[in-house]
């Protein structure tokens, strides 16, 4: 196509040399010195137009290949977040069902929040982005949870503060750390939660007591691993992502929500 686009402009600008050395100038130059005279003539327009197509045709492709890009991310996210629901509401079912065994009357409260956490999951997940205020909610209703599983046998220790009303959040970036921490800690030992926004900062640090004969790194990464692809698909350049293993298992998330 670039080739046939040439010849049609090296014609053209040939034919217009021609028409106006001997119709308009009457020079009577031969077509050897009037192509040489007037070659300025041809080869710039050529050039010019040659360039604008090569630009056009690059600038089309580099749309296609952002487009593309842009449908895998959505598409790796929702795998990404879609293997996270599962955990979450199944360890709530399973809560749900000692107590009705147990504790029947405390039964309905329970269900109530189990309901608000599958809205939480199967709806208000699916935007981009959720208030922060929601999705401390539905991290509160998972620590409810947890304080009964683990009643005796956990001590919890959870503080969140939010300083502003209008700051907004991927939905659920937080609960992987949190169940990592439940899923790894060992009996009778501590996990502490904190979760503090200011200014359009979070900052998400979480702690817990772990056995270093019996779990692995790789135990702990894989659901991490997870959360750092989204983190890198959604906020790039604007968290930190920090995971130190010593006498403790320290998650540290620090996101820029402005």
């Amino acid at each position: 196509m670039v080739h046939t686009l040439c010849v049609c402009i090296r014609y053209n600008f040939f034919f217009a040399t021609q028409l106006y050395c001997n119709v308009f100038a009457q020079c009577g130059c031969s077509i050897m010195k009037c192509l040489s005279d007037y070659l300025w003539q041809t080869l710039v327009p050529l050039i010019f137009f040659s360039f604008v197509w090569v630009l056009y045709r690059f600038i089309d492709k580099q749309a296609e290949v952002e487009h593309v890009k842009k449908e895998h991310a959505e598409m790796e996210l929702k795998f990404l977040k879609s293997q996270i629901n599962p955990h979450v509401l199944f360890n709530n079912l399973n809560t749900i069902y000692s107590y009705s065994i147990e504790k029947p009357a405390e039964t309905p409260e329970l269900i109530l929040m189990l309901s608000d956490n599958l809205k939480h999951v199967l709806y208000e997940s699916n935007a981009k982005t959720i208030s922060l205020e929601k999705e401390l909610q539905f991290i509160d209703n998972y620590i409810k949870f947890q304080r009964i599983r683990t009643e005796g046998v956990k001590q919890i220790f959870y503080k969140t503060e939010a300083h502003s009303n209008s700051v907004k959040i991927a939905p659920l970036l937080l609960i992987t750390i949190i169940e990592n921490a439940f899923k790894h800690s060992t009996l009778n030992s501590d996990i502490s939660i904190s979760i503090i926004e200011e200014n359009g900062v979070l900052e998400c640090v979480c702690s817990n007591d772990y056995n270093k004969q019996k779990v692995s790194s790789t135990d702990f990464k894989i659901g991490l691993q997870n959360l750092e692809k989204r983190l890198q698909l959604i906020y790039k350049d604007t968290y930190s992502f920090d995971i130190k293993k010593a006498e403790q298992f320290v998650v540290t998330l620090k996101l820029n929500l402005k």
